[in-house]
């Protein structure tokens, strides 16, 4: 059997049949692009967080963690593929980087969706060459300056057993990656039916993001006020 477009948008089609209009963590329709932090996708009246792009984003302080958002995050898309709002999964690394006395800064990057790539280059920004990188639909990943790609400290691929107290450990293993110290990685649960449950949609979320994604814009630098 050909596996081709048209049949793979048919899969989703029949995913999303078992999901009522509030379960779908995505917006409306396509804006466009633009200012991701202006121009939106969907109604982002019941986002819980606004994200102001400050300018662009330079290496900083040996003191800090970079949290990486992939293009989507908190401007297109809203919510993990299980529903948790992105302002509540950023409330949580965050303050599991600063409760390590680590800071945080939030950058958003537009080259790419992948989020091994767009963490890597978070890391190489960040003062101490750590990074963690969030993609909208929930995945989530520890990275080092100095390791390939498809290298990482600690993956999480398992977005919809991903919960709010794993963001918050996250968030303080990356600050102690970042004190040079050797946590242990962040215990998660494992659920062999995430995946043929999950896989439409995830596919869709990553193609929603994807649209979003500029080969030619910097990152930048993001504020962060939560609702």
């Amino acid at each position: 059997m050909e596996i081709n477009e048209a049949l793979i948008r048919q899969a989703i089609i029949e995913v999303l049949k078992n999901y009522s209009p509030g379960e779908i963590p995505v917006g409306g329709g396509s804006s466009g692009g633009g200012n991701p932090s202006r121009s939106r996708e969907g109604s982002s009246e019941a986002a819980d967080i606004l994200l102001e792009e400050k300018g662009p984003a330079g290496t900083g302080p040996k003191d800090e963690v970079v949290v990486a958002l992939g293009p989507a995050f908190g401007a297109y898309q809203f919510n993990t593929i299980v529903g948790i709002p992105h302002g509540q999964v950023l409330r949580e690394v965050l303050a599991g980087i600063e409760e390590e006395g680590m800071k945080a800064r939030v950058v958003r990057f537009f080259r790419s969706s992948d989020i091994a790539a767009f963490t890597l280059e978070a890391a190489k920004l960040s003062g101490s060459g750590i990074a963690v990188g969030i993609q909208s639909r929930g995945t989530t990943i520890i990275h080092q300056k100095d390791l390939q790609q498809l290298s990482n400290l600690e993956l999480f691929p398992q977005a919809p057993i991903i919960d709010l107290p794993t963001y918050r450990a996250i968030g303080k293993n990356a600050a102690k990656y970042a004190k040079n110290e050797s946590p242990n990685p962040v215990p998660t649960k494992n659920d062999q039916m995430a995946r043929p449950k999950y896989q439409a949609i995830a596919a869709l979320l990553h193609i929603k993001e994807t649209e979003h994604v500029d080969a030619n814009r910097k990152p930048v630098e993001l504020s962060v006020k939560f609702k």
